[in-house]
């Protein structure tokens, strides 16, 4: 999902939220939050969505954990019913998949974030400024124990799921693993249980294309360094699609011209882009309308360090401590996180299995793909009376 809104700067503590969601304080000054990595925030507050109803026993909520850019606006619809597409529209909703008739759905943007959860484009008390590259770097591990002090807030005392796609998906298994009384299922998608070096790679150099931008300023920027972090964005943008897709989509066609004028290219003036080159250069711009450069960082940090068995002995050893059922989903086209991935996932779980979505699309998929998401939601989850 894509949205416009104010580009950050070094003095920005507001969120950059498309919508106007809620938000809670979670963490203070007498109960600070207490980081995996050592570091201590406070305050932190939490932006979130909610759609349906909490039943007397707070126990038919379901959470859904967004991706790398995403935010807490998972769905259209009342009362955060704003014109703007939530990420999953197509899947939240009375009579989808997370029927909002029988389900509570939370959804909320996770820590770090800069969507109205505390992170780096937030408030620093100890500065006056925004944190920027001050911000202690987050893990998912802290990204969830900040999900469950929102859920307990609301007063939610049991999740019929946690689903997620990507990042999502690592939250996902951190949930089944992090508070495994409190969960009765999970659905992770597209997803890892520690992230690879292949994925380590690819941020790694969306990272330094960020910081070799001249105006990144040692993190400490006033203007966004929009070349790097556009170009972050084509780098990821190529890896969440297949080359099926992009051969379909746009084959060898070049961009028509606009208004009379020529795109400009500094490695071939007055040339015409192909409509490929013109998608990654959208979509690049897209997100230096709506991100922050230090955010994105910090994120992909989080998202390399995530391994469900740090700490707790061996893959086998952590994945085979989840009691929960567990439903892990891949997508055959999906070169991020390939199928592989989510089957090992499903094969170290006791009580899991293992299905995948057919897809041009890639991994992108999970986002674009409701009916066959619509479809396994269904099959997997119980269904309680509509009310």
């Amino acid at each position: 999902m894509e949205t416009t809104t104010q580009r950050p700067s070094n003095q920005s503590t507001e969120p950059l939220s498309p919508s106007k969601p809620k938000r809670v304080r979670v963490f203070d000054g007498q109960k600070p939050l207490r980081m995996e990595l050592g570091g201590i925030l406070s305050p932190v507050d939490v932006a979130f969505e909610t759609y349906g109803m909490l039943n007397a026993e707070g126990t038919n909520a379901i959470l859904v954990c967004h991706a790398l850019t995403g935010n807490a606006h998972a769905a259209n619809l009342p009362p955060h019913q704003n014109g703007q597409e939530g990420w999953w529209d197509g899947v939240i909703g009375p009579g989808k998949g997370f029927d909002t008739d029988r389900f509570f759905v939370v959804s909320s943007n996770f820590l770090g974030s800069c969507y109205g959860t505390t992170g780096p484009v937030s408030f620093n008390p100890g500065t006056g400024n925004a944190y920027q590259v001050d911000f202690p770097q987050m893990t998912v591990r802290d990204m969830v124990r900040v999900q469950h002090e929102l859920l307990r807030t609301l007063g939610v005392n049991r999740l019929v799921s946690v689903a997620g796609g990507s990042l999502g998906g690592m939250q996902v298994l951190e949930w089944g693993l992090l508070y495994p009384e409190m969960v009765d299922s999970l659905l992770p998608i597209a997803t890892a249980a520690r992230h690879s070096p292949w994925c380590i790679s690819l941020n790694e150099a969306a990272r330094l294309a960020i910081m070799s931008d001249p105006s990144w300023n040692g993190g400490r920027y006033i203007d966004q360094p929009a070349r790097g972090l556009a170009l972050a964005r084509m780098v990821a943008m190529i890896t969440y699609r297949s080359a099926e897709s992009l051969n379909d989509r746009f084959g060898r066609s070049a961009q028509p011209e606009r208004s009379g004028k020529e795109f400009d290219d500094p490695f071939g003036k007055g040339r015409k882009l192909f409509q490929v080159e013109s998608y990654l250069r959208y979509q690049g711009k897209k997100l230096v309308d709506r991100f922050d450069a230090n955010t994105y960082i910090a994120i992909t940090r989080a998202m390399d360090l995530h391994d469900v068995s740090a700490g707790r002995g061996t893959l086998e050893e952590a994945l085979g401590s989840i009691g929960a059922r567990t439903l892990s989903v891949g997508i055959d086209s999906d070169v991020l996180y390939p199928v592989e991935e989510q089957e090992e996932i499903a094969g170290l779980i006791p009580h899991a299995r293992h299905t995948k979505i057919h897809s041009p699309h890639g991994h992108d998929a999970f986002l674009i793909e409701f009916e066959a998401m619509n479809r396994l939601i269904r099959e997997f989850l119980p269904y309680p009376p509509a009310r």
